[in-house]
């Protein structure tokens, strides 16, 4: 047997592509070829099941070697293996079939992910790294002969006969000068653990020392010594392979902590399994996110049958979903293609809303067997819920239910129970029931007392995500809407007709706009005199509700008009006609101190509002000083 050939190929030479397109993903090299090698060895095991292959199995173990003196990796297996016609079969004309269309489809490829797989190329990975490529093989079937095929990275091949007795193949990759960093144990093991950390057949990858008992002291203690084992790097049976029935929390846990070794232990987590109308399994994980949540993208593992693909999951993980860590795994998704072939495929689209649907059921679940330990968990979820409410219709018709407002004294309420409570007191004129709410519970403090006296009732809205949220609430809700308590003075929050009237005249009350649009000089200020509960302060800054949420959603990732978060600041000063420090103001006996009392009035809001700073504070605390 010998034989020397071209592989027919209808464009140019192919392996100069191969290695332009995949060169910023050299190392999926290796992934392909132990997954080829797996896919050999179920496939012999699954002959052995059937009767179709009598022989004994043995050791299946696939095994990863290099050897940095003759540059070289190897990559064994005991599965099919293959005769000298397979090889001409599989390796020269099927990895080839598709070589015209897929240089037309894939000339500006950016992701080897399009590439790879899509047209039988997964073997040809090799020559990324490989300048001479070696396959040593024989099949199973009975009487066949063993055979090496050689490639040097040309179109030319040459296959003889060789020398391999017993079933599997070889492949040796003699490591080109460019890829010598794959030379190198560490290197190797990363990979392996990145991409076949939960292969189905066991992978080997060297050795490792492991401590064993070996007898007692004179004192009665044990002893230990080192011995060297072999060092299999995956987990072939990992949980999202079994039943839900057959585990335990602690598995689960344990398995969370082999994927995420520094993070704290998640709240709760969701396994998935279904197989129809497309297979897919999983588990994923909540964890505890609070307010950091761009800190934790790309937790979500993608696999296809245990071989991790990516943590690029945007399009079959709901976007609201993207904060939950764990894994997914599905033959049904076509890994190897665009994303916008990704993006509309049917599939796609099943899995998308079926894990939506898992994990509104599992929130709904945890709310109605034990709503207090929901409530202690709100602080923890509350951005998943929220954020898949604005993202996700059919999410928020699900999530109405168990969907949590909280309030100052830390109440919890869902959408229909809050509205409920608070409807009768805090209904204005208009018949708009206004949920009011604060993001600082320190800087807004003045403002909450102020509401409170009234017996309103004041929400707690201060994650990243919450000044969308209450946009969204305000196109769900009928009837309602959200202000927050610094927005405006706290007779106009909530208008009724029984207002306070301003006891000034209407000449007083243009001598004190006068006299504060002098002290304040700053045309970003709008001054008006109302007439207020002599209670309230003398003055009181607000920004109204539209401008303050437009400059907060475009914070946190823009919104229907995110242009007003870059217009300056504009606020407005209610001088409160009915204060009895205005009729002081009115009463002093020269311009100056009229100037002055005006001046140290409006500082002190600014001050109550963190907005006194520089040489404005500085100059505030000499007058006070003086005043005293």
């Amino acid at each position: 047997m010998q034989e020397k050939g071209t592989i027919s190929i209808h464009t140019e030479n192919i392996f100069p592509i191969i290695k332009k397109f995949l060169y910023s993903d050299h190392e999926i090299f290796l992934r392909e070829l132990v997954s080829n090698a797996v896919d050999a060895t179920q496939k012999i095991k699954r002959l052995a099941t059937l009767g179709q292959y009598t022989g004994e199995l043995g050791d299946v173990t696939v095994e990863v070697a290099f050897d940095e003196k003759k540059k070289t990796i190897t990559i064994s297996d005991k599965g099919l293996g293959m005769t000298a016609e397979e090889i001409k079969k599989y390796i020269n004309q099927i990895a080839f079939s598709g070589a015209t269309e897929f240089v037309e489809k894939f000339k500006d490829a950016k992701d080897a992910n399009e590439i790879i797989g899509k047209f039988g190329l997964g073997f040809y990975s090799a020559f990324m790294v490989a300048k001479n490529v070696e396959i040593h093989t024989l099949s199973y079937q009975d009487g066949a002969e063993p055979a090496i095929w050689t490639c040097d990275g040309s179109t030319e091949f040459e296959i003889k006969k060789g020398k391999k007795k017993t079933r599997g193949t070889d492949i040796i990759l003699h490591i080109n000068e460019d890829s010598e960093e794959f030379l190198d144990k560490w290197k190797l093991q990363g990979i392996l653990d990145k991409y076949c950390k939960f292969l189905p057949v066991p992978i080997k990858f060297g050795t490792k020392s492991e401590s064993v008992e070996d007898g007692v002291d004179d004192k009665g203690d044990k002893k230990w010594k080192s011995i060297e084992v072999d060092n299999i790097i995956n987990t072939t049976s990992p949980i999202w392979t079994k039943s839900p029935s057959d585990l335990k929390d602690e598995d689960y846990l344990a398995f969370y902590k082999s994927l995420y070794p520094m993070g704290e232990d998640p709240l709760f987590w969701i396994h998935l399994n279904v197989d129809y109308p497309f297979n897919l399994t999983g588990v994923l994980y909540f964890p505890k996110v609070k307010n950091e949540f761009e800190l934790q993208r790309n937790k979500i593992k993608l696999f296809s049958r245990q071989v991790f693909i990516t943590d690029e999951v945007k399009d079959i993980v709901p976007e609201f979903l993207m904060l939950l860590h764990g894994v997914i795994d599905s033959p049904d998704i076509p890994l190897n293609v665009s994303r916008s072939f990704l993006q509309a495929d049917g599939n796609v689209k099943k899995i998308n809303n079926y894990i939506t649907k898992k994990v509104a059921d599992k929130l709904s679940e945890l709310f109605k067997k034990d709503r207090k330990a929901y409530e202690e968990k709100w602080n923890d979820i509350g951005l998943f819920v929220k954020y898949g409410m604005i993202s996700e219709d059919k999410f928020y018709e699900k999530g109405k239910e168990f969907t949590l407002l909280k309030n100052t004294k830390n109440e919890y309420y869902t959408l229909d129970e809050y509205r409920e409570k608070v409807k009768a007191i805090q209904t204005d004129k208009n018949e708009q029931t206004i949920f009011l709410y604060a993001t600082d519970l320190n800087k807004q403090d003045g403002f909450i007392q102020s509401v409170e006296k009234k017996d309103f009732d004041v929400l707690v809205l201060d994650s990243p995500i919450d000044s969308h949220f209450i946009q969204h609430l305000e196109t769900k809700l009928e009837k309602t809407q959200l202000k927050r308590v610094d927005a405006d003075v706290v007779e106009k929050l909530i208008q009724t007709d029984s207002a306070y009237a301003n006891l000034l005249t209407e000449e007083q009350s243009k001598s004190v706009k006068e006299l504060f649009e002098k002290a304040i000089n700053n045309k970003n200020y709008t001054v008006e005199v109302e007439g207020l509960s002599p209670e309230e302060m003398p003055v009181t800054i607000t920004m109204e509700e539209w401008m303050r949420r437009m400059k907060d959603m475009a914070q946190t990732g823009g919104g229907p008009m995110s242009f007003y978060g870059s217009l300056p600041d504009s606020y407005k000063v209610a001088i409160n006609g009915n204060h009895p420090l205005v009729d002081k103001v009115l009463k002093a006996e020269s311009k100056e101190e009229k100037e002055r009392l005006a001046k140290q009035a409006f500082d002190l809001a600014l001050l109550s509002q963190g907005l006194l700073t520089g040489k404005d504070l500085t100059a505030f605390v000499k007058r006070s000083v003086e005043m005293i």
